[in-house]
């Protein structure tokens, strides 16, 4: 990877844009949230757990529009309309609704996020949840924040301090998540699954998780979180190993007090391509 030099682009313009946009298209979402009885919904690839709606294709249209018209030179890569440039520096990784399933079902855990990645390396994060009014956003070496608010994991050093968040979805390594749930349980750690992961990551960053494990993420749901994670103090697997930047990857983010003892309960499976 290449590290940032004098002709790095304009990253303080980058950031104020993502918190922008992220603010602007978390409204939007909202706007169809309040009135998703009359939204159309379809099934990616005939599973109907798959969900998207016409919320998260026109967000998704209005998001890479905002970007594109700031800075044309940048690539994008998003959930619903696919990929242009992924070569390109600055690299936009986008979920116009994380946690659809939610979002349809009248559930407040969902969110737009919106990271950057700078030479393959997450760099820019941005996370609005216009439910609770919160904006999580963050840039490498600039810390992380919640609304005003500094971002900082847990404390603990033991997985029965507090929360952790898990989930699984794919058919790629959910045989594995059973095992995981029974030693957590038997460590006397409890879970929780609130079905997006961007903010169940931007959580982890806040103290509020003491961390989060899904057997198969993507990217454009978790780039922007592990920009919070890493300025807020915490660990990450190497989830863009890989494909995983198109295909997405195990994942792994905690406080440095829990990580190791949740990796060893995951096993050798969170460091397969």
């Amino acid at each position: 990877m290449t590290s940032p030099t004098a002709s790095t682009p304009d990253l303080p313009a980058r950031y104020a844009l993502a918190q922008r946009v992220a603010q602007q298209a978390a409204e939007r979402g909202l706007a169809y949230y309040q009135g998703r009885e009359d939204l159309n919904i379809e099934h990616k690839g005939g599973d109907r757990r798959d969900m998207v709606s016409a919320a998260d294709c026109t967000l998704e249209d209005f998001i890479r529009a905002e970007l594109q018209a700031a800075f044309p030179e940048d690539g994008f890569l998003g959930e619903e309309s696919g990929s242009a440039d992924l070569q390109a520096r600055c690299l936009w990784v986008v979920d116009p609704i994380d946690g659809t399933a939610c979002f349809l079902n009248g559930l407040h855990n969902w969110c737009v996020s919106i990271g950057m990645l700078l030479d393959g390396e997450p760099y820019i994060g941005a996370v609005a949840d216009p439910n609770h009014r919160e904006l999580f956003h963050g840039m490498r070496g600039q810390g992380a924040f919640v609304n005003d608010q500094p971002l900082r994991v847990s404390s603990a050093s033991h997985v029965r301090e507090g929360l952790l968040g898990v989930g699984t979805f794919y058919a790629r390594g959910t045989e594995h998540f059973i095992p995981f749930l029974t030693q957590l349980l038997a460590e006397g750690g409890m879970f929780l699954r609130n079905g997006s992961g961007a903010l169940m990551t931007a959580y982890v960053a806040a103290g509020r998780l003491l961390g989060y494990y899904e057997t198969l993420l993507k990217s454009w749901d978790c780039v922007a979180g592990l920009v919070l994670v890493a300025e807020a103090g915490g660990r990450s697997n190497d989830f863009l190993r890989g494909d995983g930047l198109l295909q997405g990857n195990p994942y792994l983010v905690a406080c440095p007090g829990v990580y190791q003892h949740v990796r060893e309960m995951i096993g050798p499976m969170l460091d397969q391509d």
